[in-house]
Order: structure tokens, then C-alpha cells, then sequence
């Protein structure tokens, strides 16, 4: 058998920084990963371009049953800190909008600036490998591999994320580990997702593929003020990626239409300037036009602008302001950017990562119920949880 100090199970973003961090500090470090490459996700987030970080990055933009669990993970490696990394290795990037930090060029960039790290530091990397079974044995553990060998090892990472995306190899490995040493699960369901309708709202919805419009997309208080997608499947774009992951069955969304916009007062100027002119004209000079003529039959005004009481446009223009959706469904993990729940963070320790029960076990990244929202702060949390674990591992 095989024995290395640190033996971490998947190489995306977390796996890649704990590595890195173990062999800096002289350990022998082997990374296991079942895909045919390193950092699948990292290649294809942001367009190619790696949304890597945000620069707003606070514990306020995770959802976790312990809210306060991140905290101290993300103060001990901070977004300024994997900048300063990405500066380190003269990697050129901008913000794009609301703190989202991007790779000028590539996100291939970072996945190169990993890998050498990762050799420099001594670790080694084993691809189109996959764990058949872990074990403990001793102090440490013993694992079996695809190809029949074992590697033994003192500390045990599981960085092999969540379900999201299962077409580039995501699967439920991780959870499995914790439930084997007693870890409680969280239950998991896709987060940051396209939502689905039911076939009524859908025959209405189908026509507006394509369209997208400036919203905020509601969820009791949890507000998000951004940019609303119309597709043949329902509903998606940042603003509903965002809220879907605060969504339940069941639940009603209230999505304000171009919040900017003084609707009442639009419509009655309009109406006093051309009363002949439909209801849907007028919207439709400050709305894509397909989405007027849609949200006015929806709500039942017929007639001219001439035709419409003060009461009537108030009462579509406040529709407007708080336009009711309730999603049957979402497109689940195969369109989901993340994995809400998984490890419970009651059964971890904050500043490590390490299984209070089982020494030398840990798990960092997507496999733990942190999620963070749209925007580079997934990322962000899987440097961080990363590097704390690659400093005690």
C-alpha cells in the first residue's frame, strides 16, 4: 500500500487549493479525480472566463443551517487574498457588475496557474481514477482505487462536490463518505436553477423565449435586483437563478417589472396624450413588446388607454410591481450552478473543515451545506475551505 500524508478526492476548485496548501507545508500529497481532467467546473464557469471571486464577499451571501459556519473560513482566506494569488501569477481581470470578478481571457488561466502550484508544492495527480472504497484503518485510512490499487493515508479530503451538472461527472460520492463515518446529511436539491411551470403558465410563457427584462425577483424579504430570462421551459436569468435557491414547492415568487419605471404615472401621461392608443402600445414603448401584450391579457384590461380608470392602471401597475409566479418545479441538477445542503456543518469544525467524530477527516467545497449565491462566491468558498484545510491536513 501506498501511504502519503493527505489524499484529497477530487480536483475542482477546492481540492486544487487544499493540495496546494498541504504540499507547502512539506506533506505528501496525493489528488484523486474520476474525469479525464482537473477543474471542470472552473474551464467552463463564466462564459470560459472563470467568475473566480466576489469582491462583496461576506458569510451574509451563503445559505447554510448554521448561517455563522462560514464565517470564519472566509475571514481566514478572503476574496483579497485569491486576488492577490490571481495578481501572483499575472493573471489580467475586471469586474464586470456587482463585485463579479472575471478572467480577462481565460479560465484555462487559472486552471494552469493551479496546476503548477500544485506541482511546485510536490503534490501528485492522479486523473481518470475513482474511489471503490474508503476504509479506516489505524490513525489513518485505506483506499481502494478503479484500478485495483490501494493508497493509505493520515488525513482524508473529500472535495468531490455536489450533483450539479452530473453530464461532467458529478455524483453523490461525498455524501456517501459521510454517511460511512457517521456525518448527518442535509437534505440536497439544486440551487441556482432555472425554474418550470405548470403547462397553463408555460403555454403563456412559451411565446416570450428569448426575452429577458430588468427585475427583482422576490422572496418574502430576499430580494435580488437583476436581469429576468423568458425560455421555452419557463424561467431563468439572474435574477430567478438567484431566488431559486431560497424557493420550495409550493411557494409563490413576486417578481417586480422594471422596478425603475413609475408605471401609473407612464400609462396615465400616455392616456392623456392618445387615449386611442391600446394599453399594450404604451407598455410596450417601455417593455419588450411581447411581454406588454402578454402581462395585459394576463391581468384583463381590454379596451383603449381612454378606457382604463385611475383604479384599473393603479391596479396594474402595482401587478406590475409584484407580479405573483408559483414554479412547479426546476430544471434540477442537470442546468443547477450548485448543490444546496449536504455535509452537515453541526458534525464539522469552522477554521478547519475537519469531522469533529473522525480524526483526519474533512470536506471542503460544494459537498457541505454552504452555498453561496450567483456571482463568484461559490468559488470563493471553495478556496477558503480549502486553504483552511490544506493548512492542518
Amino acid at each position: 500500500m501506498d501511504p502519503r500524508d493527505v489524499v484529497i478526492i477530487g480536483a475542482g476548485a477546492a481540492g486544487l487549493m487544499c493540495a496546494i496548501e498541504a504540499g507547502r507545508r512539506g506533506r505528501s500529497v496525493t489528488l484523486i479525480e474520476h474525469s479525464k481532467a482537473p477543474a471542470e467546473k472552473i474551464r467552463i464557469s463564466g462564459g470560459g472566463r472563470c467568475n473566480f471571486t466576489n469582491m462583496h464577499t461576506t458569510a451574509e451571501n451563503f445559505l447554510s443551517g448554521n448561517r455563522h459556519f462560514a464565517k470564519s473560513a472566509l475571514k481566514r482566506y478572503t476574496q483579497w487574498d485569491f486576488v492577490d494569488w490571481i495578481n501572483g501569477h499575472n493573471i489580467p481581470w475586471h469586474e464586470k457588475t456587482l463585485g463579479q470578478l472575471f478572467c480577462d481571457h481565460s479560465a484555462k488561466d487559472i486552471i494552469a496557474a493551479l496546476l503548477a502550484d500544485l506541482k511546485a508544492s510536490g503534490g501528485e495527480l492522479r486523473l481518470s481514477t475513482s474511489v471503490t472504497e474508503v476504509a479506516r484503518e489505524g490513525d489513518g485510512f485505506r483506499l481502494t482505487l478503479s484500478d485495483g490499487s490501494t493508497l493509505g493515508c493520515q488525513s482524508l479530503v473529500i472535495a468531490s462536490g455536489g450533483k450539479s451538472i452530473p453530464k461532467m461527472g458529478a455524483t453523490g460520492f461525498g455524501y456517501d463518505v459521510a454517511r460511512q463515518f457517521g456525518l448527518d446529511i442535509v437534505e440536497t436539491r439544486p440551487g441556482l436553477v432555472p425554474l418550470t411551470f405548470d403547462p397553463d403558465m408555460l403555454t403563456r410563457l412559451k411565446p416570450l423565449a428569448g426575452v429577458a427584462v430588468d427585475s427583482v425577483a422576490c422572496h418574502g424579504k430576499t430580494r435580488f435586483a437583476e436581469a429576468m430570462l423568458f425560455t421555452h421551459r419557463g424561467l431563468s436569468g439572474p435574477a430567478i437563478l438567484q431566488i431559486s435557491s431560497y424557493w420550495r414547492e409550493g411557494d409563490t415568487l413576486h417578481v417586480h417589472i422594471r422596478p425603475e419605471l413609475d408605471i401609473y404615472t407612464i400609462l396615465r401621461e400616455a392616456r392623456q396624450a392618445n387615449g386611442r392608443q391600446a394599453v399594450q402600445t404604451a407598455l410596450g414603448e417601455h417593455l419588450p413588446k411581447r411581454l406588454a401584450a402578454m402581462l395585459v391579457e394576463e391581468f384583463g384590461l381590454s379596451g383603449n388607454l381612454a378606457d382604463q380608470s385611475d383604479k384599473k392602471l393603479r391596479a396594474f401597475a402595482d401587478h406590475l410591481a409584484a407580479w405573483p409566479i408559483t414554479p412547479t418545479g426546476s430544471e434540477g441538477y442537470r442546468t443547477a450552478e450548485v448543490t444546496l445542503g449536504g455535509v452537515n456543518t453541526d458534525g464539522l469544525d469552522s477554521r478547519t473543515m475537519r469531522a469533529r467524530a473522525v480524526p483526519g477527516l474533512y470536506f471542503i467545497g460544494e459537498v457541505v451545506d454552504v452555498t453561496g449565491w450567483l456571482g463568484g462566491y461559490n468559488f470563493q468558498w471553495a478556496w477558503s475551505s480549502g486553504w483552511c484545510a490544506g493548512q492542518v491536513a
